[in-house]
């Protein structure tokens, strides 16, 4: 069966809209059977299962079910009428609230999509109501949302680090100055279409008390830094970090008054079905990498690169190529599990910091969700506040470019990455 029918079968199966983790299971499949290599499907079982065998996984269905929880708790109303009363009077303030309510909303979700939904629905309306355009409304809002992957707790983190067996406290310590560092560039994106457009803002913007909206915020802020702080410092692993954000979510969500035993049910349900998923692409992808150790393909990629001559930095780049091609098109969680256990092993054996190519991969990975045909933040965003698709990819299109261009400074400077984790002794 020759190599071109095999991925003719995968590129039909995708545009006839099946999903990635059966097209993906299937080609691999086909693949063992052309390859004269169906003996060693006899151990596929052992192999998923020790795949999924990771302590590290135990952590990320307790951010999602964490982060769902806070979303329908009320956490974020809470996040942005405080943000809202120091920021409201700038000029372009709603911009300035969007940004930093991403961030505060990332320490607690970690996911871009939950961000986006959560903010589409609540901020975007008001900043319409207040005079903003929709255009810039949902693009401010789809930008920031990448700081949520980026700054710990981070479900594309722990996912990574648990299937490159990379320490994902590390991790987390190198997201930090990344996710602010994207925060900070937003925001000053925001300050300039601020004064370029005339966006409102100023002394008579009608703003929230201070110390009430933050009496009301103060418990959902307070439980990234307990979360982070337990992490960073040893308290606590990743997984029991993640089983008191449960815990501290269903609290906050009961004692807003915004958490009935209904939201519960669902927030349960949700979680449950975003984790079957995730599981059976895990699966798919885990018959793939076994296939690609068996004909030696990261091998034979490593042959490829000494060919070509390229150096760390350069096939750093290559990477990046790679896989803002994949973020393009395909999950976020696939496109890492299916390409990091190829390319992944031929950059570290080149001298690549781990933390660093983990950091750098992920929140290339994670651009990919604002970029067509297929972005995840774009397509949610559209849905949530009823936009043109095409029309909001143009609006956000110079957000965009801009993270793009943060990706390349991470990727040349990889202290930026490295010097919180080395500081606490968790990278060299």
């Amino acid at each position: 069966m020759p190599a071109p029918f095999i991925l003719g079968f995968a590129v039909l199966g995708l545009l006839a809209g099946s999903a990635i983790a059966y097209v993906i299971g299937a080609s691999a499949i086909l693949t063992f059977v052309a390859a004269g290599r169906e003996s060693f499907m006899a151990v596929l079982p052992q192999r998923l299962f020790s795949q999924l065998d990771s302590f590290a996984f135990l952590a990320m269905p307790l951010f999602i079910f964490a982060g769902d929880l806070m979303n329908r708790g009320g956490l974020a109303s809470a996040l942005i009428d405080f943000t809202m009363s120091f920021l409201g009077r700038l000029k372009g303030g709603l911009g300035h609230v969007n940004v930093a309510t991403s961030v505060f909303f990332a320490g607690v979700s970690g996911s871009a999509v939950s961000d986006a939904a959560a903010l589409g629905n609540s901020l975007v309306p008001e900043m319409q109501r207040r005079g903003y355009t929709l255009d810039y409304a949902a693009a401010i809002t789809g930008a920031s949302s990448i700081i949520g992957p980026i700054i710990p707790p981070s479900s594309i983190l722990i996912f990574y680090g648990a299937l490159m067996e990379t320490n994902v406290t590390a991790l987390f310590a190198a997201g930090i100055v990344p996710g602010l560092l994207l925060a900070v560039m937003l925001m000053a994106m925001n300050a300039y279409y601020a004064h370029r457009d005339n966006h409102p803002g100023g002394k008579d913007m009608e703003v929230p008390p201070f110390f009430r909206s933050f009496l009301k915020a103060l418990p959902a802020m307070t439980l990234p830094v307990i979360i982070l702080g337990g992490t960073l410092f040893g308290f606590m692993t990743p997984a029991e970090a993640a089983a008191m954000a449960v815990v501290a979510a269903l609290m906050i969500g009961i004692g807003y008054g915004q958490l009935s035993l209904a939201d519960i049910g669902a927030s349960l349900q949700r979680t449950a079905v975003m984790l079957g998923g995730l599981f059976v692409i895990l699966c798919a992808i885990s018959t793939f990498s076994y296939l690609a150790a068996l004909l030696q393909w990261p091998q034979a990629i490593k042959a490829v690169i000494e060919g070509w001559g390229l150096g760390p930095l350069q096939y750093l780049m290559l990477i990046n190529v790679i896989f803002l091609g994949a973020g393009m098109v395909m999950d976020v969680k696939a496109a890492v599990a299916l390409f990091a256990p190829i390319f992944v092993p031929v950059a570290l054996a080149m001298g690549i910091d781990p933390v660093h190519l983990g950091i750098v991969i992920c929140f290339n990975i994670t651009i990919g969700l604002l970029s067509p045909p297929l972005g995840g933040v774009l397509l949610i965003l559209a849905t949530t506040v009823k936009m043109d698709y095409w029309r909001l990819m143009r609006a956000t299109f110079p957000f965009f470019l801009a993270e793009v261009v943060l990706l390349l400074v991470l990727t040349f400077f990889p202290d930026l990455t490295l010097a919180l984790p080395r500081l606490l002794g968790l990278a060299k």
